[in-house]
């Protein structure tokens, strides 16, 4: 049995009502808009910027909080029960861990971008609740998997990485109103190494060892590379963290070598995976995959060059912006492609409707023109941060806001034909409409 097979089998049974994954993805959808825009106008700030309050941080909390936790916790809620075979006992606390999540993420955005403390205070506490809520319930639901052990495996780490952050971010904002950390600025490294290479990069690694075998029809990759990856992972997450709270720097090299060992393990799985494959012909959904792993260790060469002082003085602000945008957000549009006509085309099925051809989703003008502006806005963006000029910046981030549209209007395509009313079949023997 075919690794896409094992998957998929009895997965119908296992899904939730539609509003559960796709209220995440919708609000995924809408904040990465909001997240470009606020880039546009914080475009003159970005290029030098290395924390504080104030846009540049409203606009990578939009992405980090409102774009990417958001899919991952729409995403978990859906395929983890298909994955490990294993249902949610109830449906209601992921209702709740949404009404907590997406109206703290607004005020989030708004306390940082305003310097408005008080309701950055709010929506930090609101949001923290909804992660806890979901971690629960991801907690849960690993606790009862049988199956995919190094999916579970990278689950939890997830979520140990999701408890450390949260606890590093509410300090971090505890900080903005009377300085209780000795050195806020090795909090905040420590907050984003666990964020982007904890919480959403484990996420993103595990799933990855079965969704991309799934999209190609190939076999699973050898277990002794994710395996291997998955210990290099929690190696360099360790010494990072460690290592940035410590200010100590052989450490944090150590975790960056750590890091690139294992994204050479992970890289190597997905290999494999491509080369045996079945589908032979790969869309669009892979060329952001394949930008997306390009920049994985790109991310951790420019955390190097950084460390040492080799990566110029906006050093800082290009290894967030390639982490952040490069890695993580470009690898989530690129499965969000294949994800969401895949989950429409069930739901329809499940409804007794005609179900919307996942490849004619994927094939449509709002996809290329997301491919025609995505990949253009990280490029500009990307040397805007590093010859410290704010125009590029900003031309980078309108062609990201485009995008950003395009693919809201790819979200709104799948959300309307997964819920078109279902056209009753015609009786055996009767009329068809008249005029032939």
């Amino acid at each position: 049995m075919s690794l896409a097979a094992s998957f998929l089998g009895g997965a119908r049974s296992r899904l939730l009502p539609p509003s559960i994954p796709f209220r995440f993805f919708g609000a995924a959808i809408v904040f990465h808009v909001a997240a470009w825009l606020a880039l546009v106008m914080a475009a003159d700030e970005v290029p030098g910027f290395s924390g504080g309050l104030g846009m540049p941080l409203a606009a990578l909390h939009l992405l980090t909080l409102g774009v990417l936790a958001a899919t991952a916790i729409g995403a978990a809620f859906q395929l983890l029960p298909v994955a490990t075979r294993q249902p949610l006992t109830a449906v209601w606390p992921t209702r709740l861990a949404f009404w907590l999540f997406v109206p703290g993420v607004l005020a989030m955005g708004h306390g940082m971008g305003a310097i408005h403390l008080p309701v950055l205070a709010a929506g930090g506490g609101l949001v923290s609740t909804g992660l806890v809520v979901f971690a629960l319930i991801t907690a849960g639901n690993l606790r009862r998997a049988k199956d995919l052990r190094l999916v579970a495996a990278h689950g939890w780490v997830a979520v140990a990485a999701l408890a450390a952050m949260l606890a590093l971010g509410l300090m971090l904002v505890a900080d903005f109103h009377a300085a209780l950390l000795p050195d806020h600025g090795a909090a905040a490294l420590a907050h984003l190494i666990l964020a982007g290479y904890g919480f959403m990069g484990m996420l993103a690694l595990g799933f990855s060892h079965i969704l991309v075998p799934m999209f190609v029809l190939s076999p699973a990759p050898p277990t002794w590379l994710g395996r291997t990856q998955l210990l290099l992972s929690i190696l360099g997450l360790v010494l990072g963290v460690v290592g940035a709270l410590a200010g100590n720097t052989p450490l944090l090299a150590a975790a960056g070598l750590s890091g690139l060992a294992a994204a050479a393990a992970y890289l190597g799985a997905m290999a494999v995976a491509l080369k045996t494959r079945m589908r032979k012909r790969l869309d669009l959904s892979f060329a952001f995959m394949a930008v997306a792993w390009l920049m994985l260790p790109v991310s951790l060469i420019l955390g190097l060059g950084t460390l040492f002082g080799r990566a110029g003085g906006n050093g800082p602000a290009l290894f967030g912006f390639v982490l952040v945008v490069g890695w993580l957000l470009t690898f989530l549009l690129g499965v969000l492609q294949r994800i969401m006509p895949f989950l429409a085309s069930m739901h329809a099925s499940k409804r007794g409707g005609k179900p919307p051809l996942v490849s004619e989703l994927m094939s449509g003008l709002p996809l290329r023109v997301l491919a025609a502006c995505h990949f253009p806005a990280l490029a500009l963006v990307a040397a805007g941060i590093a010859l410290d000029h704010g125009a590029t910046v900003r031309a980078g981030a309108v062609l990201g806001t485009a995008g950003a549209l395009a693919f809201a209007w790819f979200g709104a395509i799948v959300i309307r034909r997964m819920t078109a009313t279902p056209r009753a079949a015609p009786k055996p023997g009767a009329a068809g409409p008249a005029g032939g």
